[in-house]
């Protein structure tokens, strides 16, 4: 793991009540969010940390990444704050190593300075693997950046039916839903049929589709990453923490896929039917966070992951955790993050107001 001594600055500019925003809609959403934060933590949130709390052994050795990184003999370095900065922080949270270092249990990670690029935490963030749903970012890219109708009636075919690993969906082949309906579920609750439906409906199919995400991909410098279906459920969609952090970024600047992605839950009529959709990242319902952009991801080859933008420190951060280990390890593993800046950041605080005195 690499810890970038680019926190201190990050956490000194907190102290002097220095932010650098995003962009505007973005400080929009950040600051229409502030509002609920007096509500409890979500309780499938909490659920989350104590399940990955008790689970603090290697079992993460055993993962697709660790694999891939002891068949390359990577040996990495340790780039740790300085000591007072780590000792500070280990003493106000059980999630911090002896180093100073939040404990993740994600195989890969990366957490990034959205508005400076600097990286402040990172764990074999080159490593290319399969990144699963995490894929339909690219493909809401690819959709509207296409500039289609969004109130064009798509049908789910038996063509969007998952052959390959027999998922199940709650989208019976021939519903009928809009562009713009088909493009949240998919973002929202990551539904493979509403995904492949958007690709299938690309001028030219799907072929054209899976075309233009690898080349939407070139443009954004992702060097790793690579397409073969809308869906993510094909392996050979792969990419790296380092990539994804950038493939967030730019999905944060479309208002739809920040709108979309961090809805908690929305009612569609399914066949003359309604059915409620949920997000499958709990976060987003959690009063303590405020996420502007967010995509869960999951096959076997992939393990579990999680992508975020959110504000903390009054930044926006890019979250990258890929092949968490057990059910509940990406969300404790974005806590973790959470609280371990959040800490920095206060004992920071206290260390200023003890160089100035007390107030007179």
């Amino acid at each position: 793991m690499k810890i970038r001594t680019t926190v201190l600055t990050l956490l000194g500019a907190f102290a002097l009540n220095t932010a650098v925003l995003g962009d505007a809609f973005a400080v929009a959403h950040h600051a229409s969010s502030k509002k609920s934060h007096a509500a409890k933590a979500a309780p499938k949130a909490e659920k989350a940390e104590k399940v990955a709390k008790s689970s603090k052994s290697g079992k993460a050795k055993g993962s697709k990444i660790a694999r891939a990184v002891e068949e390359k003999a990577q040996n990495r370095k340790v780039v740790a704050a300085p000591r007072h900065a780590r000792h500070a922080v280990a003493a106000a949270s059980n999630d911090i190593d002896h180093e100073g270092n939040p404990q993740l249990q994600s195989a890969a990670f990366m957490v990034a300075d959205q508005a400076t690029g600097n990286v402040l935490l990172e764990k074999n963030s080159d490593t290319v693997v399969p990144i699963a749903s995490i894929t339909k970012l690219m493909t809401a890219m690819v959709v509207l950046d296409a500039r289609l109708a969004l109130n064009e009636t798509l049908t789910i075919s038996q063509d969007d039916v998952d052959t390959l690993r027999g998922s199940s969906s709650h989208v019976p082949v021939g519903t009928e839903l809009q562009r713009d309906d088909m493009l949240r579920l998919a973002l929202m609750s990551s539904e493979n049929r509403a995904a492949s439906a958007l690709g299938r409906n690309y001028p030219g199919g799907l072929p054209a589709f899976v075309a233009a995400m690898n080349r939407k991909a070139a443009a954004l410098g992702l060097h790793d990453t690579r397409f073969s279906d809308s869906t993510g459920l094909n392996s050979a969609n792969v990419s790296s923490a380092r990539d994804l952090v950038k493939m967030v970024s730019a999905a944060s600047r479309y208002p739809l896929i920040r709108e979309f992605s961090t809805t908690a839950n929305y009612v569609v009529s399914l066949n003359g039917r309604q059915r409620q959709f949920n997000n499958t990242n709990s976060l987003v319902g959690s009063p303590n966070w405020q996420i502007g952009v967010s995509k869960t991801g999951y096959i076997n080859e992939s393990g579990k992951c999680l992508v975020m933008q959110a504000w903390m420190l009054n930044k926006p951060m890019i979250i990258v955790l890929l092949d968490s280990f057990g059910r509940f390890t990406r969300v404790a593993d974005a806590q973790r993050v959470k609280r371990w800046l959040e800490s920095a950041a206060m004992q920071q605080k206290l260390a200023a107001a003890g160089r100035h005195g007390p107030a007179t």
